[in-house]
């Protein structure tokens, strides 16, 4: 029988089977009428009809009356609409595993089920997304899980004990969502076409969302150069401007401060691990900003249907019918046998790069060319090279859940003598040359014996 997951972030709601996420559509409705369309149709016309859209029926999920058509009382019929969407569009029409959020409530929980009853697909489980995220990167016995939604970042608290892995408490962080950012940086760069083009896109619908609808194509150029291009059309030009990265970097710094505060509250007390969602890992200079925290990996978008799927007699094996699983027994999930596995798989793996006579502890770390290391990236994270003719930013060493990766965009390396480009993963012994006979950035292992 098909299992399909679907995991509930409002950023991005995932369906996904054994063979991976097949659809994902975030969170918007949009409404006219009696009309309704959901996902990414709705997000990519929110700017021209803002009284018609609706992007908070997930996070405020309820039963409050919203005055607009008749077909559409409260946010769960938004909510119902699109899990419908999901239905069609993903063939969901067998058993179905829903992973929440830590911040969901019970009586969100319970309204949530309550539209899945009437859905032609059969609920045989919820579990917490935190804890299947977690659950296959663990490596301590305290560790929070980092997740950003539409309108928050959500910190998952997680530890083990009594002989299980336990969700422990969950810290909401608001007003540091996808759409804050992606508003913060349209204000970005809506400055940057003002100042070069005396263009404004923000001063009409149209080119309002024109503008939102290419910020994600924008950050996805190559993070080698040190300025963004940005284009738009209108009626009767095309605009031009250029964002240097370091000025996004420096305004979204502010919202990552507070992001940032919380995290370090929270590990400083129990040394715990940090395990961050791709999406937030992904921000420009997030990861950078985290220039105290050293023990963190990324896991992958299709991390939680993975383990759904791998940890599905756990999650659907309760005899006290559907209720949240927020906790796996560690005998059932194999973490002691997995520990010892990672054990042995982190003797053979580099712990430390070696550069320049300095030890730098592998998390995230920034690989920088003839600059003075100043706001986003600490000394102590940084490997600050002087090579002329090569970019400012020369890519990053970073630790993941499955190892230890280089990646240099288009920049070629010398890696182990061999000129290679883009993403490596990297081994003990491994030796990176920016030029030959270049200083040499080391792949090494210390011992906390």
């Amino acid at each position: 029988m098909t299992l399909k997951v679907i995991e509930l972030n409002d950023r991005g709601i995932k369906v996904g089977d054994e063979s991976g996420i097949i659809v994902q559509s975030p969170g918007f409705a949009l409404v006219v009428d009696d009309n309704l369309e959901v996902g990414e149709t709705a997000e990519q016309q929110a700017r021209l009809q803002p009284t018609n859209s609706f992007n908070k029926y997930w996070h405020d999920l309820n039963l409050e009356p919203i005055s607009h058509g008749k077909k559409f009382r409260h946010f769960a019929d938004l909510a119902y609409a699109q899990l419908m969407h999901l239905a069609e569009v993903g063939e969901i029409n067998k058993d179905v595993i829903f992973a929440v959020p830590g911040n969901f409530t019970r009586q969100q929980l319970a309204i949530l089920l309550g539209l899945a009853q009437q859905s032609p697909f059969t609920t045989v489980g919820v579990v917490d997304s935190a804890l299947a995220a977690a659950v296959n990167s663990a490596q301590a016995e305290h560790f929070i899980f980092a997740d950003i939604q539409l309108h928050q970042v959500v910190l998952t608290k997680l530890a083990i004990a009594d002989d299980h892995l336990v969700t422990e408490g969950v810290v909401q962080i608001p007003g540091v969502g996808n759409q804050n950012f992606m508003n913060l940086m349209m204000q970005i760069a809506t400055d940057m076409f003002i100042q070069q083009c005396r263009f404004n896109p923000q001063h009409n619908a149209e080119s309002e969302q024109q503008l939102y609808n290419e910020l994600p194509n924008w950050l996805l150029q190559d993070t080698q150069e040190k300025t963004l291009q940005l284009e738009l059309k209108s009626a009767s030009a095309l605009h031009t401007a250029k964002l240097p990265r370091e000025t996004l970097i420096t305004n979204l710094n502010e919202y990552y401060k507070k992001i940032n505060e919380q995290i370090y509250s929270i590990t400083s007390e129990s040394n715990a691990q940090l395990i961050l969602s791709k999406a937030l890992a992904e921000l420009p200079g997030f990861s950078a900003a985290l220039n105290q925290i050293t023990n963190f990996v990324i896991v992958e978008d299709h991390s939680i249907n993975e383990s759904c799927h791998e940890y599905r007699d756990l999650i659907t094996g309760s005899a006290e019918g559907i209720h949240l699983v927020n906790k796996f027994p560690i005998a059932g999930i194999g973490l002691q046998a997995k520990a010892k596995q990672s054990q042995k798989e982190e003797s053979d793996n580099p712990t430390h790069v070696l550069f320049s006579n300095r030890a730098i502890s592998i998390g995230n770390i920034e690989i920088k060319n003839k600059v003075s290391v100043n706001g986003s990236v600490s000394a102590g994270k940084a490997i600050v090279m002087n090579i002329k003719d090569l970019p400012e930013s020369l890519g990053r060493i970073e630790k993941r859940s499955d190892g230890v990766y280089l990646n240099s965009g288009e920049q070629e390396v010398f890696l182990n003598d061999i000129p290679v480009t883009g993403e490596q993963m990297l081994n003990l012994g491994d030796r990176i040359r920016y030029v030959k006979n270049g200083d040499e950035i080391s792949l090494i292992q210390v011992s906390n014996g």
